[in-house]
């Protein structure tokens, strides 16, 4: 491809929990190249983090992967693109002075220290506000008094962060900003009822900045949010064949990037994002009757009201016993790639009783919002009378994966929400048909997986970055339409219908499940 064919793409790199990935798409949205990065979040003095070098590190590693593969293919540099787009994490804490230094480490949406300040602010708003949600970290840290609070300048998200630095514009999309203040979606805007409610508490903390001070601008998507600048360039791209000057469009979050991926920003779609957290973001067709602690209210990247449910556990625990038994294979003299066991042990999943055969992992790596832990501890039960082969506890930690999900999902069940199609996406649906099952009796839904399902949320952001790129061409389509004739006209996937037996044994396994809680409860407290 020459340059000239270049500027028809579009980039999307995408910070995810263990992963940065870059994936550059065509104008129909297929994939031209990609790259990754591997990394991993801390825990310290108290806060899951990551630092703000291993942000860069990893974003040059995965856009340098991406251009070796692109230069591979096309056997030509990559000197620009058609527009670009970051996504990442949503929601956490990133505060800035007036100088632009990062006033505490990252805050990430896995901490769950928040709780007297979301349950303060769900009762003033008589919204719900989640205890990742930006301003709950922000008015935790002026309940608790914290020193760097009175100079705040910025406050933003791991993507409002990156974009402000490949751009220099502090705006954030607004599926993203959904996560810092809720939004307004007949405005498209922050809630000014609840800002100049929030300004209260600011006046009375006797703090010298009021809330739209500090925030960044809402942009929705296909929107003006900045271009690539040499600067920004460079951070992508140290060694200079990058060229500046491609148009960014406002960055979003993981949820965001999802509802893109699967083509669900409409009404009465909804999708299944499913990786070390896992969620389910439903468009509505009409608020919902009551306030939930269990269920986020957040927007499409162009600003339709969606009810999520958001779990911070999904993949951690299950991940860490296929490690473990990949140990033992090569205890036994078998050299075998984690990531070829995962495919194998999923289909041999399959093998197990519907109901796990009376195994129950409970996968808590952290606190975890639905079900109100502030801490989690994973821990495997199962009586003497179980069936305990490799198949049942296979099947038994793939269900521990989404139990916590359908506890949420049932609550929107009770609302009457209405959901003509659910699509999965991310890693816990790389092997096919099988967590799609599993899934589908959860939700007691047919679930659709496509064939991009893999590549998830930085496909999903390339898909944003080229309708800001087509909006710039004159496309007059709104992000629905545009998804539905341009990206997803006849593209191929599988969808499962939910199977009777199946539903029985989910069902039989979260009962025990919703029990093994209150030993995780127990295991909380004094281990």
């Amino acid at each position: 491809m020459n340059a000239f064919e270049q500027k028809s793409t579009a980039l999307g790199i995408e910070l995810g929990s263990t992963r940065i990935k870059a994936v550059l798409t065509d104008p129909a949205g297929t994939v031209l190249a990609s790259g990754a990065h591997d990394w991993e979040n801390r825990y310290e003095n108290g806060y899951w983090t990551y630092h703000l070098d291993e942000v860069w590190t990893g974003i040059q590693d995965a856009y340098r992967n991406l251009a070796a593969d692109y230069q591979q293919r096309y056997g030509a540099p990559l000197t620009t693109v058609g527009a670009l787009g970051v996504s990442a994490m949503m929601h956490g804490y990133l505060p800035f002075d007036s100088d632009g230094r990062l006033l505490v480490p990252f805050r990430t949406w896995r901490n769950t220290t928040t709780q007297a300040a979301a349950e303060a602010l769900t009762g003033r708003f008589h919204f719900n506000i989640p205890q990742r949600w930006s301003i709950a970290h922000l008015y935790q840290s002026i309940l608790n008094g914290e020193d760097h609070i009175r100079n705040v300048a910025f406050l933003t998200t791991l993507a409002g962060y990156v974009h402000w630095q490949l751009t220099g514009k502090k705006v954030l999309g607004i599926g993203d900003a959904a996560g810092v203040f809720p939004i307004d979606s007949t405005t498209r805007d922050y809630d000014t009822a609840m800002a100049d409610s929030f300004d209260q508490l600011l006046a009375d903390a006797g703090m010298p900045y009021r809330l739209r001070q500090i925030l960044p601008a809402v942009r929705s998507a296909g929107q003006d949010a900045g271009s690539l600048t040499a600067t920004g360039a460079r951070l992508l791209d140290p060694t200079g064949v990058l060229q500046p000057g491609a148009p960014v469009c406002p960055p979003e979050g993981d949820a965001g990037t999802g509802m893109a991926a699967t083509n669900t920003v409409a009404p009465r779609t909804g999708n299944v994002s499913a990786g070390t957290s896992i969620f389910a973001m439903v468009v509505l067709e009409k608020p919902l009757k009551n306030v939930y602690p269990e269920i986020d209210l957040v927007t499409t990247p162009d600003g339709a009201p969606v009810a999520m449910v958001h779990c911070n556990n999904c993949t951690s625990d299950l991940n860490a016993w296929v490690s473990l038994f990949s140990q033992v294979a090569e205890l036994c003299g078998a050299k075998t790639e984690i990531a070829d066991l995962f495919p194998k042990l999923f289909q041999l999943s399959l093998q197990g009783a519907p109901d796990c055969g009376g195994v129950i992992p409970v996968n808590y790596y952290s606190g975890e919002g639905v079900t109100h832990f502030d801490s989690g501890i994973p821990m495997l039960l199962r009586s003497p009378q179980s069936s305990f082969t490799l198949a049942d506890l296979m099947r038994a930690h793939i269900y521990s994966a989404m139990a916590t999900l359908k506890i949420g999902l049932d609550i929107l069940h009770e609302e009457q929400v209405a959901v003509d199609r659910l699509l999965g996406h991310g890693g816990l649906f790389k092997t096919p048909g099988v967590a799609q099952r599993y899934l589908a009796a959860a939700a007691q839904a047919p679930v659709t997986v496509m064939e991009t399902a893999g590549e998830g949320g930085p496909y999903g952001m390339a898909l944003l970055a080229g309708y800001r790129l087509a909006v710039l061409q004159g496309c007059t389509l709104d992000l629905a339409s545009y998804l539905e004739q341009k990206i997803f006209a006849g593209a191929p996937g599988t969808t499962i219908a939910p199977d009777a037996e199946d539903i029985r044994g989910f069902t039989a396994f979260l009962e025990k499940y919703k029990a093994a809680l209150q030993a995780e409860r127990a295991a909380v407290k004094y281990l």
